[in-house]
């Protein structure tokens, strides 16, 4: 018995019906938006 995972954004339509489980997680808030910018090994 195998699971697959796979992550990423903008999954095909194919691949989000042939799944079993499909989660999206929203982003509430982040630093970005308050000016912070991108911390290496955080971000990227």
């Amino acid at each position: 018995m195998q699971h697959v995972i796979i992550t990423g954004r903008a999954a095909p339509e194919g691949l989000r019906t042939a799944a079993d489980t499909v989660t999206d997680i929203g982003m509430e808030k982040h630093a970005f938006q308050a000016g912070i910018k991108a911390m290496p090994g955080l971000e990227w």
